[in-house]
């Protein structure tokens, strides 16, 4: 969103035209029905007044707040060569080693906000990604020289330091878990270059994640807050203000296939920037809570499954060995209903409200556990040391007599190092899967040659007889589905298999 962009000039539309040509040949007197007409006007009432005046005074107070940011990237060639002097081909020479120097060191153009009176600044990660050198316009055009104290590429956020020579002007945090669908905002930002610009709008919708828009880079990581608000190039790392003055969010993508305003914006909240913030100023680095687990969210059919009334909360499909979660007692099929006293409404959320957790921090988690509550204590990790160390990556990787159970639409047999080769799994629990009946419920929800299950009814399988006595158990009880636990690579997932009755 940094590139500049020249706008299309402004044309008047036709109906415009004609409204200035009649009043223009209105005829004379008209000036004297204007002005009688102006003292026969009825006052704005004072509420009235003040409504109007109240979003100009508000933009005249968080102004000063906003800045503009740019950034040189790279470096002019070196050893450049030139023609002789009074050559014809000097001016040519010239004229081709700026044009490469200006390719080379290129010039992003982004926004960003002053969140303390000494001069820390936030913006977007990619508006500084790669540059050389940053510089802070404020509002009147003073440029400082900035520092980059802290990145985060995962929340697209970035922290950065001027020395101004008297306090700055600085802006409040607002809490964006209090903002409801349809409330008013307001941008501030430099798109296009054009620094200071002003737009409004709403929310328009809370919770996206980019990754569900084709061509737009995200992740779940952030839910992202959703607003109408003219936001183009050049926005990026720019607040987005509630009408009482505090940002609420941080401008950090469109969804356009004409990479302009469509009406559809997006904003990392403040309630997830604001301790990555504080992280990055005091560490110049993020320290995230990590749990340990592999997790799903709980869709209606898995709820059902696993007896629940409404679904909600997040499943774990596998924990990582020596993880805070296996010191802590969590286990495969526990499905975290409360983290350190915040409800989990997916697993995305409870991904969030893990990652702003305090490194070593001891927090209640309240599971479900074969229909039953439990809560358990857990000593919370470091993300970014699991990262270093390899722990994240540590989930478990573990002639041919194939089960048929045309139940399940499933032909299923024992791991032997032949299968785990020709299928390229590493893990030896659980039984393999070596066939897929078409248009079964197995096809539909996604099973393929090479899966493993390694649980049924959060029963641990080791061979197809065990998966045929908890099925008859199943089919005893008068059960229409069962739950099963498949990997597949690093990944492991729960799902629901419907089958009929013999």
């Amino acid at each position: 969103m940094n590139r500049r962009t020249l706008l299309p000039p402004t044309r008047i539309a036709p109906a415009t035209l004609v409204a200035v040509a009649f009043l223009a040949a209105s005829g004379p007197g008209t000036g004297a029905v204007y002005a009688e007409s102006r003292k026969a006007a009825v006052p704005l009432p004072a509420a009235a007044r003040t409504e109007r005046d109240a979003l100009p005074e508000l933009v005249a107070r968080l102004l000063p707040t906003v800045v503009s940011i740019t950034t040189t990237q790279g470096s002019g060639p070196a050893n450049q060569k030139s023609a002789p002097e009074g050559s014809p081909f000097r001016e040519y020479f010239k004229e081709y080693f700026n044009k490469r120097r200006n390719r080379q060191r290129g010039s992003a153009v982004g926004s960003g906000f002053i969140v303390s009176a000494d001069g820390y600044v936030v913006t977007n990660h990619h508006v500084i990604n790669r540059a050389t050198a940053v510089r802070v316009i404020l509002d009147g055009g003073r440029q400082l020289d900035a520092k980059v104290v802290g990145r985060d590429s995962r929340a697209d956020l970035a922290v950065l330091k001027v020395e101004p020579k008297s306090p700055l002007p600085f802006v409040k945090w607002g809490n964006s878990d209090a903002v409801r669908i349809g409330q008013d905002v307001v941008a501030i930002g430099n798109p296009f270059g054009l620094s200071q610009t002003v737009t409004t709008g709403i929310i328009s919708a809370r919770g996206r994640h980019l990754s569900n828009f084709g061509g737009v880079p995200g992740n779940s990581f952030v839910d992202f807050l959703q607003t109408d608000a003219a936001i183009n190039k050049g926005n990026s790392g720019g607040p987005l203000f509630n009408r009482a003055g505090d940002v609420i969010g941080i401008n950090t993508a469109i969804y356009s296939r004409a990479e302009t305003n469509v009406g559809i914006a997006f904003a990392v909240p403040s309630n997830l920037a604001a301790p990555i913030v504080e992280q990055l100023k005091r560490y110049g680095r993020t320290r995230r809570g990590w749990l340990g687990v592999q997790i799903q969210s709980v869709d209606s059919e898995l709820a059902k499954t696993l007896g629940m009334e409404t679904p909600t909360g997040a499943l774990v499909a596998n924990v990582v060995s020596g993880s805070p979660a296996a010191e802590g007692g969590i286990v495969s099929g526990d499905v975290i209903l409360k983290f350190d006293g915040k409800t989990v409404s997916s697993a995305s959320r409870l991904s969030q409200i893990v990652a702003a957790a305090p490194v070593g921090k001891t927090v209640r988690v309240t599971v479900l556990r074969r229909r039953e509550s439990v809560t358990l204590s857990i000593v919370l990790g470091e993300l970014e040391k699991a990262v270093q160390t390899g722990a994240v990556e540590k989930l478990p990787k573990e002639g041919i007599r194939p089960d048929l159970f045309p139940e399940l639409g499933l032909r299923l047999g024992k791991i032997t190092p032949e299968l785990a080769q020709r299928y390229e799994t590493a893990t030896t629990e659980g039984v393999i899967v070596l066939g897929v009946e078409p248009d079964s419920d197995a096809e539909q929800k996604g099973l393929k040659p090479g899966d493993v299950i390694l649980e049924m009814e959060q029963t641990a399988v080791a061979n197809p007889e065990a998966v045929r006595n908890l099925l008859d158990r199943s089919k005893e009880a008068r059960k229409t589905s069962t739950l099963i636990l498949v990997q597949r690579g690093d990944d492991r997932r729960f799902v629901v298999l419907g089958f009929k009755l013999q």
